[in-house]
């Protein structure tokens, strides 16, 4: 066989030729399979250069060499892009983990990529596989509380074994929720289409949402008023007041904002005996089970909402509370506190 002349022609017997037939018609076969059978097939008969191709010239030389068996098995190849050495990787998560050059905030790929001298996929899969994500930053807040042991347990305490003939709710109050109207029309979801809002809008005002989870029910008391003083939320006591069966006790937990600990709190608190103020540590709100309906709240019904006034803003929000108390279920909380307290005495930016 001469490799790309005009007179070239394979010569099959009887057996290699019903092979590569039978391989032709195989539906069920790979189609590079087919494919190759169908070139030394074709290739019994002699072809000009021009209506041949290098792919051909290919596995007719194959098929000489190696026979039926040949056409069906790829040959190896040699790696393309070689590993990174155990040195650049290591310089690579060095790099990362330094403080960059300059003002600059963090280290990118393609900064690092040039530092080191590889491709920015490399940089990329070096990271990848050691978790590392410069890219994304975290927040966090120490709490100093000098109770906070003492808190935790309490607060966690009532949420994993509540007292018998007793309420346990979670208090907080949502402030400066904006009326905000969009000035155009959303766009729906397409394919290949995100759903598209204008970046402007129209303000039309404020409101508060005093809420409480109730922990065994799962369920939430809100309510809006336009202002969160201390005379706002006696009035929403006194609307968890009315709510609750008379002959239980109620132990609410709440942040230690001003507003829960006026003067005129405390005095009412003082003239209903049945209440007990439980309150988190400071700067320690992921304690307080009300603030995950409040993310909830935020994400499903706020962010992407249009408002044509604090009525319209009001209306959507106790909506929003009562399809959640239909489907409402029992507070879940897992963790004990003394696995919150071990983690939180693992990490030192959490140091108490």
């Amino acid at each position: 066989m001469g490799h790309g002349s005009a007179g070239v022609c394979v010569l099959l017997d009887a057996t290699d030729a019903a092979r590569r037939v039978a391989t032709a018609s195989d539906r069920s076969r790979p189609l590079k399979h087919t494919q190759r059978a169908r070139i030394i097939l074709l290739s019994a008969e002699p072809l000009s250069v021009q209506e041949r191709r290098p792919a051909v010239w290919r596995w007719q030389r194959r098929y000489a060499e190696a026979g039926v068996e040949g056409q069906l098995r790829d040959k190896t190849r040699p790696p393309g892009t070689p590993p990174c050495s155990t040195e650049t990787v290591a310089e690579v998560l060095a790099l990362t983990c330094s403080e960059p050059p300059g003002e600059v905030t963090h280290w990118t790929g393609r900064a690092v990529a040039r530092e080191v001298g590889i491709s920015l996929r490399a940089v990329q899969r070096i990271w990848d596989a050691h978790r590392l994500q410069p890219h994304w930053l975290r927040t966090f807040k120490r709490s100093r509380d000098p109770a906070f042991a003492a808190k935790v347990e309490d607060v966690v305490g009532l949420y994993m074994a509540p007292p018998a003939h007793a309420v346990v709710l979670s208090i907080d109050e949502k402030s400066q929720i904006q009326a905000l109207e969009r000035t155009r029309p959303d766009r729906p979801l397409a394919p290949g289409h995100p759903a598209a809002q204008t970046h402007d809008y129209t303000r039309h005002g404020t409101t508060t949402l005093f809420a409480a989870l109730d922990v065994l029910a799962g369920t939430v008391l809100g309510r809006c008023i336009q202002r969160h003083r201390n005379s706002e939320f006696i009035r929403f006591l006194n609307t968890i007041e009315a709510a609750v069966p008379s002959g239980k006790a109620i132990h609410a937990i709440l942040d230690n904002v001003a507003t829960h600990k006026h003067p005129k709190v405390r005095a009412w608190l003082d003239r209903h005996p049945r209440w007990t103020f439980h309150f988190t540590p400071t700067w320690a709100s992921w304690l307080n089970a009300i603030e995950g309906f409040f993310t909830a709240l935020t994400r499903r019904r706020l962010r992407r909402g249009s408002f044509t006034g604090v009525v319209d803003l009001q209306a959507a929000i106790k909506r929003c509370i009562a399809e959640h108390n239909r489907r409402a279920k029992p507070f879940v909380w897992t963790k004990p506190a003394a696995d919150i307290l071990a983690a939180v005495g693992r990490s030192p930016k959490l140091t108490v």
